[in-house]
């Protein structure tokens, strides 16, 4: 793999970029939509049954540009359409097609139980943001402590509520996460019984409250779509819903590759 970054390509070796992984002794070729913007045919690579998703490449390292992760995914989205995906991380690249084939004969094992695990099964992204304004005025009518400390802080003067102020600061944004925190479980609990697994990823900005993927077998995307309809509706107004998906299972595989004694060698795993 390489460590040089992106510069003109005339003047680079050739490598092999690596998309994904699939099971097929087949020779496929999946069209001219290699990452890097040249055209290149993305094929496969194999080893016995397993076979490695690929497009030659100069030996560059990748910056995670939003045209060259559009160009990974892409790839990864056109095979997925046939075969279940075992897809590598942004970036991956190797010098031959020998090395690949060492790499997929050297975690074959690995391989084998990922994909019987994951054959058949999709990923589907969910992000809930919330309207807080409209939440904390819910919470302000609903909840007894809090009402008490605005009714005394209205009733003083000024120069004498400073720490009845940062109480109540405390008590909403206490009962801000507290909610927040009963949304969430509540969302995990409805989708719970149409979903294989899920993960939890960080939420991004103030507004966002859930980051979650959840691996769902393909013959029930129709029933987990209608369960994250209706969960919406109920929350019409105050929690926001997108949804993305179908992904190949970026969330749920992890493949990670190491150098050992110049040969290329990998472990595959569940995350």
């Amino acid at each position: 793999m390489s460590e040089m970054r992106e510069e003109p390509s005339q003047s680079l070796p050739e490598g092999k970029y690596v998309y994904c992984m699939i099971e097929s002794r087949d020779l496929r070729a999946f069209g001219p939509i290699g990452i890097g913007g040249r055209g290149d045919l993305v094929h496969t690579v194999h080893y016995e049954d397993l076979a490695a998703v690929v497009s030659n490449t100069p030996l560059i390292v990748y910056d995670p540009t939003r045209e060259n992760v559009f160009a990974h995914e892409q790839v990864n989205e056109t095979v997925m359409r046939e075969f279940t995906v075992l897809p590598m991380a942004f970036g991956v690249l190797f010098r031959t097609d020998q090395d690949i084939v060492e790499l997929l004969r050297g975690t074959s094992d690995a391989l084998h139980d990922v994909f019987a695990r994951m054959e058949g099964k999709v990923e589907f992204g969910l992000k809930v943001n919330w309207d807080r304004d409209k939440v904390l005025s819910e919470i302000e009518q609903q909840n007894e402590d809090i009402r008490l400390l605005k009714e005394q802080i209205n009733s003083r003067k000024s120069g004498s509520t400073y720490f009845a102020r940062m109480q109540l600061g405390r008590l909403v944004e206490s009962t801000l996460t507290e909610q927040g925190e009963a949304y969430v479980r509540e969302v995990y609990s409805e989708l719970r019984d149409v979903a294989v697994a899920s993960r939890a990823n960080k939420p991004i900005g103030d507004k966002m409250i859930m980051n979650a993927a959840f691996l769902v077998e393909r013959d029930r995307e129709a029933e987990f779509d209608a369960r994250v309809k209706e969960i919406a509706a109920k929350y019409e107004g105050k929690l926001f819903f997108k949804y993305s998906g179908p992904w190949p299972p970026y969330n749920f595989v992890h493949i990670r590759l190491k150098l050992e004694r110049g040969e290329a060698a990998s472990e595959a795993v569940l995350k």
